[in-house]
């Protein structure tokens, strides 16, 4: 074996891990690795390149396309007249895409401490990797490793789909053209803001999932809700199985199982979006001593260490949380815990929300009702419905709703779960009330609440819930 350059710390993956540098580690010896080479390469991560951020670059692009829809219940007649698909796109990228070259070229020019290696890294032992980059292999190690290396899709072994061109959300925002229809494999947060971004464009999006509902990860009534609203805006096809996918003149052909049997449905482009998995796997982490879960995922104790010394890891690769703001409080995590070994600090996830950024809008955080009564916890729920608040009235909303779970006894939030307009801004209050303990009662009348504004939903549903 050549020569091993060796390190103080080496991060894998540029998402999250990126941020632990700052000017803290200015004196130590650093080595970052990101699998993406040339154009594959994906500096910055997921949330950057593929998904959160250009993703909602897209929806709010598709709820302005949706104004005619919503113009029409107001007695206001709006017309869409065109969508310039290639316009919308080049104008994320365009923005996205410099970001990312940015943030590269920051770390490898104006950081001497840092060694950037772009390239495939497989460990060859505990905190010694081998790097695959275009000038060849070579190996580093280090005192200290972080693996923050993230997840990607995951592709579901359904016969003949590896011999037709598909899309993931890897690739499907960057379409050469709109297609006119779109298949969408899965029922989850990803096929859900797809199908809102596609329709609202103009594209015929047909949803495929194998079981009966839509967001089945969601609280029950909400799940309900929103697959109901999905049949109405999509061609929703529960319960299928997927039996064979073919290529055809059309472009791709699916052939599924249902409930009144056997059925064909084709369109120009498939979207898998069946799921994600970490990239555990593609590191070889068992060649490091590190454990890892069923699902792959690298474990880690509450202060992000991972089974072997001198190793951490966070975000998609280690975390049942997949969501950008989590990886980010987990890298704060590490961070400290990098620089100050003597006083750890632990990452808190009691209280994580997260949004589905589709039609409608989704937020939730905490229990949902099937959890609480699963776990046997005592608990009341309040809804209250945007029609029975002011400014719901001024939107004609008929179908969103915010559902409250809380102890009887003490008042204390359990659960909050919003579906309709600005969910993901109506819900904060209530993260921050769970996250520093202010009980419902307090939270509902120990503050005015603007009138007549969207939190009045919050308010309402507080004052509704029936405490002892």
């Amino acid at each position: 074996m050549g020569h091993v350059r060796h390190f103080d710390l080496i991060i894998i993956g540029t998402g999250s891990g990126n941020a632990i540098l700052d000017e803290r580690f200015a004196d130590w010896d650093v080595a970052v690795v990101e699998k993406g080479v040339g154009s594959d390469s994906s500096y910055g991560g997921t949330c950057l390149n593929v998904g959160c951020i250009p993703t909602k670059m897209f929806v709010h692009t598709a709820d302005v396309a949706n104004s005619p829809t919503a113009g029409e219940r107001l007695g206001v007649g709006v017309r869409l007249d065109e969508v310039r698909w290639r316009e919308i796109r080049d104008r994320v990228f365009g923005r996205i895409d410099t970001i990312a070259e940015s943030g590269k070229r920051f770390r490898r020019d104006e950081n001497p401490n840092v060694t950037l290696y772009e390239g495939t890294a497989r460990f060859t032992a505990a905190r010694e990797l081998r790097v695959e980059t275009t000038e060849g292999p070579t190996t580093i190690s280090a005192d200290r490793v972080v693996i923050a290396a993230g997840g990607r899709p995951v592709i579901p072994e359904v016969p003949g789909i590896e011999d037709v061109e598909y899309h993931t959300s890897d690739s499907v925002m960057r379409l050469e053209s709109l297609p006119e229809s779109m298949i969408i494999m899965g029922t989850g947060f990803i096929g859900a803001e797809f199908a809102h971004i596609f329709s609202a464009l103009g594209v015929r999006v047909t949803m495929v999932g194998r079981s009966g509902r839509v967001l089945r990860g969601e609280d029950d009534d909400i799940s309900a809700r929103f697959t109901e609203l999905a049949a109405r805006q999509w061609d929703l096809r529960l319960n299928r199985r997927e039996i064979e996918v073919s290529g055809s003149e059309e472009g791709v052909r699916l052939r599924l199982d249902g409930p009144e049997g056997a059925e064909t449905l084709e369109a120009r482009t498939l979207l898998v979006a069946t799921g994600r998995r970490p990239n555990s796997d593609l590191l070889d982490t068992a060649a490091a001593g590190i454990e890892t879960a069923e699902d792959g995922k690298v474990k880690v104790d509450s202060t992000q260490r991972t089974t072997v010394e001198g190793m951490w890891a966070l975000g998609d690769v280690s975390s049942e949380y997949e969501l950008k703001h989590v990886a980010n409080h987990e890298e704060r995590v590490v961070q400290h815990n990098l620089l100050y070994p003597d006083t750890p600090i632990e990452s808190d996830h009691r209280f994580v929300p997260h949004a589905v950024f589709s039609e409608p809008q989704i937020a939730s955080v905490g229990l949902t009702e099937q959890r609480a009564a699963e776990y046997g916890i005592r608990y009341v729920t309040a809804t209250q419905d945007y029609g029975g608040i002011a400014y719901g009235w001024a939107m004609e909303d008929t179908t969103g709703f915010a559902k409250l779970l809380a102890d009887p006894a003490t008042g204390k939030l359990l659960g909050a779960h919003i579906i309709g307009p600005q969910a993901p801004t109506v819900i904060q209050p209530l993260v921050q009330a769970m996250e520093f303990g202010i009980d419902a009662r307090s939270m509902a009348r120990g503050q005015y609440w603007i009138h007549p504004a969207m939190p009045e939903l919050v308010e309402n549903a507080l004052l509704g819930l029936p405490l002892d």
